[in-house]
């Protein structure tokens, strides 16, 4: 039995789910999760351990039949030791780098702990739109490579 006062503490709107999301929303929260996947990556060589995302695939087996598996998927880190033995980091969305700030691809970080702060601060100015301009600009490469070989 419901009492009088149970929607008191609850907020009533009109709204209406929204159909799709812009492609602007699209290719920032693919950015973002990608960083996630980084930082996540990150943590877990710190602390020795192994990160797996699993991705479903469809595959065949013996006698025709498709079915659908779970299989983990491969993710490359970001990071790599620089000439002068510096740790550096860059952005990819897709395989393009894209430009942190104009004219400059990587971050340059003293150590792992460095590393996920800076792969923090990425993801958050990423979710605030900061590399919607560069996010554009990069699947617009992706695109035209694919339009290349048709």
């Amino acid at each position: 039995m419901r009492t009088p006062n149970a929607f008191s503490n609850l907020q009533f709107v009109d709204a209406v789910r929204p159909r799709s999301m812009p492609p602007v929303q699209q290719r920032r929260n693919k950015l973002s999760n990608q960083l996630w996947q980084q930082i996540q990556l990150a943590k877990s060589q710190i602390e020795h351990t192994h990160f797996v995302v699993k991705r479903r695939v469809t595959v065949k087996d013996i006698e025709g039949n498709r079915r659908s598996v779970e299989r983990p998927k491969r993710i490359k880190p970001w990071w790599f030791m620089a000439t002068d033995g510096s740790l550096c980091v860059s952005v990819f969305y897709g395989s393009k780098r894209i430009e942190i700030v104009p004219g400059k691809t990587s971050i340059s970080v003293r150590n792992m702990t460095d590393l996920i702060q800076a792969l923090e601060i990425l993801k958050s100015e990423t979710e605030a739109g900061s590399f919607d301009e560069a996010i554009e600009q990069a699947s617009g490469a992706l695109k035209l490579n694919f339009n290349k070989n048709s």
